[in-house]
């Protein structure tokens, strides 16, 4: 019953989708709007639908490996999780996942991490006790 409800709301929100992206040029943002909704559309499925399609998705030792990670790190398997769900609704994925493929998964995941980490420098103001070496010569 809730898979049905699931592909009904899934369905009138395609459509409306649709009637807002009117007759306009250009695949390739529509695309992008549709993966934007697809992602977004990860966070409002019900905890039981995501363990449903998790449960189709993944190899058991995939499965087992996911809810250890989760015991350690629950925002990393939460985002693992909806990755596998948004490659699962977009077709990307050919077959079940192996527990190969979810570690290649999760360094991916842990690299986009790094990634968005911000630096920031400081510059130094006014004389150093280096620049005072300068200066004694």
């Amino acid at each position: 019953m809730a898979d049905d409800d699931l592909a009904q709301i899934r369905k009138a929100r395609l459509e409306q989708l649709k009637s807002q992206g009117g007759g306009g040029g250009g695949g390739g943002g529509q695309e992008a709007q549709q993966q934007r909704q697809m992602q977004a559309s990860t966070f409002l499925i019900s905890p039981e639908a995501r363990q449903s399609i998790l449960d189709q998705i993944l190899e058991r030792e995939a499965a087992d490996r996911l809810g250890r990670i989760r015991l350690v790190n629950q925002q990393r398997a939460t985002d693992v999780e909806n990755r596998l769900i948004t490659l699962a609704r977009s077709g990307a994925l050919r077959g079940a996942v192996t527990e190969d493929q979810l570690k290649e998964l999760l360094n991916a995941v842990a690299e986009k991490k790094e990634e968005e980490k911000i630096v920031v420098s400081r510059r130094k103001s006014g004389w150093d006790d280096e620049d005072d070496d300068l200066f004694d010569m």
